[in-house]
């Protein structure tokens, strides 16, 4: 007889969901004495990436891989570039989670599910087998309460949201302008934004909502989510910031390679330039990219991918697979011979938080993902926001104006969202060696500080994740 209590966890797909929920896991079974059922959506198209990810040798004795039973989907849902990448995994996720009553019925029933906020199913079933259902916000507390706050803006409003002539005010957070909102919120038509409301309409039916922050990190929205009357009133379940949880990383025989070259140079001087597990660029802003990281004369890692036909979520169902195309086929010619030796380019994936944490990064290129913000602020890097898609343009705001640890780059006028490469140059050269970014710098200093003092025993997040992990002890059988 198991006398520990024992936890489902349901992350949704795409490495940005998975390796958050893995490491939040991997925390209840470490420090709060938890054994935990990580259940696994799974696809008939398998992962390397996520495979690596769930070694089980990489996993504590009380953390368990419990894949769902793989599902048949319509091919052109998964296959069809027309259907949106959020249209695409809620479909996957709707017909995979068909079979969680049976895999819960099997586990036993678990004393409690923390589910993604994409997977927002589990309710109907766990209410059915009484089983209590959390939420894990892979995003901010900022966005958290923008989630909550859409069912009311939705019913408040009637034309597009993009169209109001005003910025958005959620109750007591900063206010958001209409075109950082996330792509879903932009077309209230789509079915992306159809499933977005329904998942985000269903949140106050948790009973708890884990949010991946922390207090000194987003003061003012996590107090307005706990306090404000708006969010009482819905009412609003009771928010856990138990953040930064981050990953930790294997790294193999390439990752190696980079790294010694990473070995070889100053404190400080090298950019890193990535966009997460998803991100892409066009072949015409990736070209740019290059010019300015080679004007700008900064030393550079770059995690370079094959280019799609527009910026966005290029490899999101494929992320972390090997890419075949050789950099030299869509890099400016000349550009690695030009830049050896200055820069590292490194074809489609590279050790993000191993290269975060080395001495001589200095600065951070970034989609502004979630999960790549907190590793780059508990690093104590400075960041040039480049947001793609999702929040991200919600999250880079955020960063310069609210949080002051980044620099965005400006689009000039007549030049259809590409970013050139003076202005390349000009961000680059500033976060690594202008006065602003000696300014970022230091905040940024102070918030790495500010995260590793709340994951500590006595710190705010601990405490707010021992929280919960003693109730479960406390009504576990």
């Amino acid at each position: 007889m198991n006398r520990k209590p024992h936890v489902a966890v349901l992350p949704n797909l795409g490495l940005g969901h998975l390796i958050p929920q893995l490491e939040f896991a991997k925390r209840l079974v470490v420090h709060h004495g938890i054994h935990v059922s990580l259940l696994l959506i799974t696809t008939n198209e398998p992962s390397p990436a996520q495979d690596q990810l769930l070694s089980s040798s990489h996993l504590p004795p009380d953390l368990h891989i419990v894949p769902l039973p793989p599902v048949e989907v319509d091919k052109k849902i998964i296959n069809d570039g027309d259907v949106l990448v959020l249209t695409r995994l809620c479909v996957i996720t709707d017909h995979s989670l068909r079979s969680l009553k049976s895999v819960l019925i099997a586990l036993g029933k678990p004393n409690a599910l923390v589910t993604d906020i994409f997977a927002t199913q589990a309710f109907d079933v766990c209410k059915e087998l009484l089983i209590p259902t959390y939420v894990y916000v892979t995003t901010s507390a900022a966005f958290s309460a923008f989630m909550l706050y859409l069912p009311k803006l939705d019913s408040d409003v009637n034309c597009e949201f993009i169209d109001l002539p005003e910025p958005i005010q959620v109750p007591g957070c900063s206010p958001i302008r209409t075109h950082d909102l996330l792509d879903q919120a932009q077309n209230r038509k789509i079915d992306e934004y159809k499933w977005l409301l329904h998942h985000f309409s269903r949140l106050p039916l948790a009973s708890g909502i884990f949010v991946n922050s922390w207090k000194d990190l987003e003061p003012v929205s996590i107090k307005s989510i706990k306090e404000n009357p708006f969010f009482k009133q819905i009412p609003t379940p009771p928010i856990h910031p138990i953040g930064p949880i981050k990953q930790e990383e294997t790294l193999s025989v390439v990752d190696v390679e980079c790294l010694k070259w990473l070995d070889k140079q100053p404190p400080d001087s090298v950019i890193f330039v990535t966009f997460g597990s998803g991100g892409t660029l066009s072949f015409e802003q990736q070209t740019e990219l290059a010019w300015g990281l080679e004007l700008s004369q900064q030393r550079f890692i770059w995690v370079v991918r094959k280019p799609t036909d527009s910026t966005g979520a290029g490899t999101f169902f494929n992320a972390g697979e090997a890419n075949e195309n050789d950099p030299k086929v869509y890099l400016p010619e000349g550009f690695l011979d030009r830049t050896q030796g200055v820069g590292f380019v490194v074809s489609s994936w590279a050790p993000q938080v191993t290269i975060l944490g080395h001495h001589s990064t200095g600065g951070f290129l970034s989609h502004c993902g979630w999960n790549s913000v907190l590793e780059s602020i508990v690093h104590g890097v400075p960041l040039v926001t480049w947001p793609l898609y999702a929040e991200q343009r919600m999250n880079s705001t955020m960063l310069v104006e609210d949080i002051g640890v980044a620099i965005k780059p400006k689009i000039e006028a007549g030049q259809q969202n590409i970013v050139g490469r003076k202005e390349i140059e000009r961000v680059v050269g500033m976060v690594m060696e202008g006065e602003e970014g000696k300014v970022i710098r230091s905040r940024v200093k102070e918030l790495k500080e500010s995260a590793t003092k709340a994951l500590d025993s006595s710190g705010s997040s601990y405490e707010s994740l021992s929280c919960v992990a003693n109730y479960w002890k406390a009504n576990h059988n």
